[in-house]
């Protein structure tokens, strides 16, 4: 589609507005995550791409010299192009990498050393991503650019893509929750702590107690999620119900890395289900700057957890050893 430069500029603008006040509000923990340091990249990159557009198409000229190179208006297309392609590349591959970051952080509990220690990774991945991104759009995709063949003063829009990576993300992973979670409401598993299957046979306790525990945990994963993100998906439904279509260089932006970052959050949750860390307080969840991600339980809950953690464990090892 067809888009006029001013108004492409302008959206890319308010992106870049949105992008950094985002970024401010998480400027607590924006380091000590994966999804943090991306979300600082795509800020940065954004903020060159606008400005280097902006400062073509207002210079009386119609062109400007960077680095030796003559940028016009045709230079503006193919960047916003370029950079939309990029984007799309990009979607699946940090969906990837946050998730298995939080998959290690709430089941192994993984904690880095220090803060520099964790942004240097986060950081080196991030280039990473950026460089394969780049690399798969020019040696390995069939990407071709739609540019109008006449003078670069004559040029007033630009055709852009579109993506709909992001409607597919959402659903895939939206299934994949409500899935885990019907799994873990109508099943009555063992406790997700990790603990041998020889202590769960021979403690007295009842599996109604335990699902009763996955359930809660469950529910109150979703409860969290939607009470955060509802409106927000209403209008994914709304792209998916009416013939609209997203812009690729608009696709990928902080708000939509936030999104997935408690998608993904609610999703590891529901996987793993880790009832007794949580119900002890010991779990460890990942900075998430919308959703406040803390569980209740009941008194019986936090009895049969402490009870379960102690004199019944003991027993069986020592029932264990004798046999």
């Amino acid at each position: 589609m067809n888009i006029s430069i001013p108004s492409l500029l302008l959206g890319l603008g308010g992106k870049c507005l949105l992008n950094w006040s985002l970024v401010f509000v998480q400027r607590s923990h924006i380091c000590k995550s994966f999804m943090g340091v991306f979300s600082v990249s795509l800020a940065v990159v954004d903020t060159a791409l606008t400005l280097v557009g902006t400062t073509i198409y207002i210079h009386p000229d119609g062109f400007v010299v960077l680095l030796g190179l003559q940028l016009s208006r045709y230079h503006i297309c193919l960047l916003v192009q370029i950079f939309g392609q990029v984007y799309s590349a990009l979607q699946w591959p940090v969906v990837v990498v946050a998730g298995l970051e939080h998959f290690c952080i709430i089941s192994l509990r993984l904690q880095p050393a220090t803060v520099r220690v964790r942004w240097f990774v986060c950081s080196l991945v991030t280039i990473l991503l950026w460089y394969f991104a780049v690399l798969y759009l020019f040696r390995l995709s069939n990407f071709i650019p739609v540019l109008e063949d006449m003078s670069h003063y004559q040029i007033h829009q630009c055709w852009v893509f579109h993506t709909p990576q992001i409607l597919q993300v959402t659903i895939v992973l939206l299934f994949l929750t409500l899935g885990f979670a019907a799994l873990h409401a109508g099943c009555p598993p063992l406790l997700s702590c990790h603990i041998p299957q020889l202590f769960l046979n021979n403690l007295p306790l009842k599996n109604q107690s335990r699902t009763h525990l996955r359930r809660s945990v469950v529910h109150q994963t979703l409860s969290i999620f939607l009470n955060t993100w509802a409106l927000f998906l209403a209008f994914l439904a709304v792209l998916l119900l009416l013939p609209l279509v997203i812009p690729a260089y608009l696709s990928l932006n902080v708000a939509w890395l936030c999104f997935i970052n408690s998608l993904l959050i609610g999703v590891v949750l529901c996987v793993l289900c880790p009832a007794s860390q949580l119900a002890q307080g010991l779990a460890a969840v990942p900075p998430d700057s919308f959703c406040e991600w803390r569980f209740k339980f009941n008194l019986a809950a936090e009895d049969y957890m402490k009870q379960f953690q102690t004199g019944h464990i003991l027993e069986v090892v020592k029932l264990t050893v004798e046999a």
